[in-house]
C-alpha cells in the first residue's frame, strides 16, 4: 500500500507541475499576442515634427510646457519601452500595500499600451497583472502565479474608456502624444491648468492638466474616470501627482508619479510607482 501512495503522489506531484507549465505559457502567449498586435497596429508613421510656432494657439501653460519638455524640431516618438517599480493596492479601503515591477509598451502613433506587472504577494507568490489598449479594446487580465486566471475583461465601453483616460493621463512619460498634431484638443481653464480630449475609436476622454510655473505637468484629474467597484464599473473623481523630472532623449518627463480615486471628497491613492528605464524610438 505504501508504494502506491508512493506512485499515487508522485503522479500528482509531476502532474501539478505540468499545469503550472500548460498555464504559465498560456499567460505569457497572452501577453506576447497583445504586444505583437500592438505593434502590427502601427503601420502608419507619425508625420511631422515639434514646431514651437504652432504653439500661439494653445492655452498659455501648455505652450509653455511643452517648449519645457520637447525641443524645437525633433521627431515625434514612435515607441517607449519602461519599467516600473513601486507599491499598489487593490482597493481604497484597504490598509495592505504590495510591491510590484512592471514593464509597459506604448505606442503614441495609436494611442495603445500594454502593462505587464508582476506583484507580489504574502509566502513569496504573486500575480500577474496584464493590462492595456490596443486597437480601441481596453483589457485587464489578473493570475495567480501567472498561471491561473482569476480575474478578466476585455472591450466593454466602460473599460475601453478607463484605459483610454490612462493612456492621456500617462502621456507625461511620452509627451509628443500631447501635441495637437497627435489629436489631443486643448481648452483652457486657467494659468496653471487646461483641459485635454482625446477621441479614438469611438471612444473620447478629457482629462485637467495641472501645470506649475516652471511648465511641469503636476497632475491630473477626472471628474470621473470609469474604475471597477464592489463588482461594477462606476465613474468616480480620479486624480494623479507628477514629479522629479529629469532629461531623456532630449525631452524631460517625470520619474514619479501616483494615482488615487477620491472617496467622501478624500483622494484615496492606489498606486505609486517609478520609472526606472527609459527607452525612446522616434519617427525616421
Amino acid at each position: 500500500m505504501g508504494r502506491w501512495l508512493a506512485v499515487a503522489s508522485g503522479v500528482i506531484v509531476v502532474a501539478a507541475v505540468v499545469a503550472v507549465q500548460i498555464g504559465q505559457a498560456r499567460e505569457t502567449s497572452m501577453a506576447e499576442r497583445l504586444t505583437d498586435t500592438l505593434l502590427q497596429s502601427a503601420f502608419h508613421p507619425a508625420t511631422g515634427t515639434v514646431d514651437f510656432a504652432s504653439f500661439s494657439e494653445l492655452p498659455t501653460p501648455v505652450a509653455r510646457y511643452f517648449r519645457h519638455v520637447l525641443t524645437d524640431g525633433q521627431k515625434l516618438i514612435r515607441m517607449v519601452k519602461m519599467q516600473q517599480s513601486g507599491v499598489l493596492r487593490t482597493n481604497t479601503t484597504t490598509e495592505t500595500w504590495s510591491s510590484f515591477t512592471a514593464s509597459q509598451l506604448v505606442l503614441p502613433p495609436v494611442s495603445g499600451f500594454v502593462w505587464n506587472a508582476e506583484v507580489e504577494m504574502p509566502l513569496g507568490a504573486h500575480v500577474r497583472v496584464l493590462d492595456s489598449y490596443v486597437a480601441g479594446v481596453g483589457s485587464g487580465r489578473v493570475s495567480l502565479l501567472s498561471v491561473f486566471a482569476v480575474a478578466s475583461e476585455t472591450g466593454s465601453p466602460e473599460l475601453n474608456s478607463g484605459a483610454l483616460h490612462r493612456y492621456l493621463a500617462e502621456a507625461v512619460w511620452y509627451p509628443t502624444a500631447l501635441l495637437p498634431q497627435a489629436g489631443v484638443v486643448w481648452n483652457s481653464i486657467d494659468d496653471r491648468a487646461a483641459m485635454a480630449t482625446l477621441t479614438d475609436e469611438g471612444t473620447s476622454v478629457s482629462l485637467e492638466f495641472r501645470f506649475n510655473d516652471v511648465g511641469e505637468v503636476t497632475g491630473i484629474y477626472s471628474s470621473g474616470r470609469f474604475g471597477r467597484f464592489d463588482g461594477r464599473d462606476e465613474q468616480v473623481p480620479w486624480e494623479g501627482h507628477f514629479r522629479d523630472y529629469q532629461a531623456h532623449t532630449g525631452m524631460r518627463v517625470p520619474i514619479y508619479g501616483e494615482v488615487g480615486w477620491y472617496e467622501n471628497g478624500v483622494l484615496q491613492l492606489v498606486w505609486k510607482g517609478n520609472v526606472m528605464e527609459m527607452r525612446y524610438e522616434l519617427e525616421p
